[in-house]
């Protein structure tokens, strides 16, 4: 299809025809990006692929009726389709009367997009992602034990966003990501076992040596080797930080604006309660410095910040966008996010929770019998009761040390429950969108053999 760069003067003109052709008001968002990543296993090619691409999605509202469309062709006589399609289905839409972009004075005015360090300079050639993956896999595979991979994968990729809209807002900002992965296996016919290794960051030069990668992925496989089952029991049980960040989902999850409009999350009376323990603080921060998940302004253009969701085991506030905040009589939170073909919707940024004060060897050390957990499988959480139970794996703690790995394990709890007895480690780490330190939860259930 023909296409063409779509510029900020560009999108600007596209808002005004829009209005011409009968919108009320409108909004568009425009990503364009670049990706790269190669594989490879037991040292031969296997993946290596470049991606461009863009797309442009156009919001119009007509009085409460709204409609968006997308598309990847910019050409003049697209865009014509694109506003005629838009308006023709904005004034079949249903009407909604939360609905609607921001006024004025929400719009972010002022930001430093440079203080944010969310784009490295330049690109990552393919040369150097065939280093890592090469590098990281070898350093695996070297390792005594292992008996095969899974591969290995580097990665790099660039987007631009740019949004506009008639209330005035008109910005852009650029973002990049790298990554390298391995996953490997030890062991033999039905007693194989596997495990990975990852990390990821803005600045490739952020990433860690995938030699070092590639060792762990190694060590975490060959400890997982012979796992047992266990009984049933009641016990305290430690979330690896490669799981641990899911807790702090479910919360996010719970405290979405449009959830709590529509009255279906467990946390729906809880607004200014203690859900968590006094020492329990978690946080969303769109403008972390080399953030995996930072931008300068939502995707409505309303400005953003640092925020306490939980204070001091206290709940603060809902994860809204404007037509959440409008349904619940309260101000976005700057929290709204969309892709080209999707309405606005709340969702969280860099949300972590704060670590405390305790190492995870300490945090074990006075566990008679309990489970680490370093592998989740499945999940059957209701979002209505905070009824929790998934599939782990991991290791089982006797007399404060892991003892040996075990598998076929459920978990189970509530949420409400699980929150209050949380303990920290000190050992937080950003590696993804959302992270939290190693985790300590007293009394869950086991169900084994």
């Amino acid at each position: 299809m023909p296409k063409t760069d779509m510029t900020l003067d560009r999108i600007t003109d596209l808002l005004a025809r829009a209005k011409k052709a009968g919108a009320d008001d409108a909004d568009a968002v425009y990503v364009e990006g670049t990706s790269l990543s190669v594989a490879q296993r037991l040292g031969k090619m296997e993946k290596l692929e470049r991606s461009e691409g863009a797309d442009l999605g156009l919001r119009v509202l007509i009085g409460k009726q709204q409609a968006v469309v997308s598309s990847s062709d910019t050409s003049d006589a697209a865009l014509n389709e694109l506003i005629e399609r838009a308006v023709a289905m904005a004034k079949n839409a249903p009407e909604d009367p939360y609905c609607g972009i921001a006024d004025p004075s929400e719009l972010a005015e002022t930001f430093d997009v440079d203080a944010l360090e969310l784009c490295e300079p330049g690109e990552v050639d393919q040369a150097k992602m065939i280093e890592w993956a090469t590098a990281c896999e070898e350093a695996a595979r070297t390792v005594e034990g292992i008996t095969n991979s899974e591969g290995s994968e580097a990665g790099w990729g660039r987007h631009q966003v740019t949004l506009a809209a008639t209330n005035g807002f008109a910005n852009s900002y650029a973002g990049s990501g790298s990554h390298i992965s391995v996953s490997v296996i030890a062991g033999s016919g039905t007693a194989m076992e596997r495990d990975y290794d990852y990390d990821s960051a803005v600045f490739s030069t952020d990433l860690r040596d995938p030699v070092d990668i590639g060792k762990k992925a190694a060590e975490k496989t060959l400890r997982r080797l012979n796992p047992r089952k266990v009984k049933s029991a009641h016990v305290p049980v430690i979330l690896d930080p490669r799981v641990s960040a899911s807790i702090v989902g479910h919360l996010s999850g719970a405290i979405n604006g449009s959830g709590i409009a529509r009255g279906t999350s467990f946390l729906l009376d809880a607004m200014g309660s203690e859900i968590f323990a006094p020492h329990i603080n978690i946080i969303d921060d769109p403008h972390r410095k080399r953030g995996l998940r930072s931008k300068p302004f939502d995707a409505e253009g309303v400005a953003n910040q640092k925020r306490h969701l939980i204070e001091n085991g206290v709940l603060k506030t809902w994860i809204m966008d404007l037509r959440s905040a409008r349904q619940l009589g309260l101000k976005s939170t700057g929290n709204a996010s969309r892709g080209a073909g999707s309405l606005p919707g709340p969702s969280t940024t860099n949300l972590y929770m704060e670590p405390g004060t305790i190492s995870p060897t300490d945090m074990i050390k006075d566990i008679k019998s309990g489970l680490y957990i370093t592998e989740m499988i499945g999940s059957s959480v209701n979002g209505v009761t905070g009824d929790y139970s998934r599939g782990a794996s991991g290791y089982w703690i006797e007399d404060g040390e892991l003892a040996y790995p075990v598998s076929e394990i459920t978990v189970a709890g509530n949420l409400k429950d699980m929150f209050k007895t949380v303990v920290p480690a000190n050992d937080l780490t950003f590696k993804y969108g959302t992270n939290a330190p190693t985790l300590r939860i007293d009394g869950m259930t086991l169900a084994g053999q």
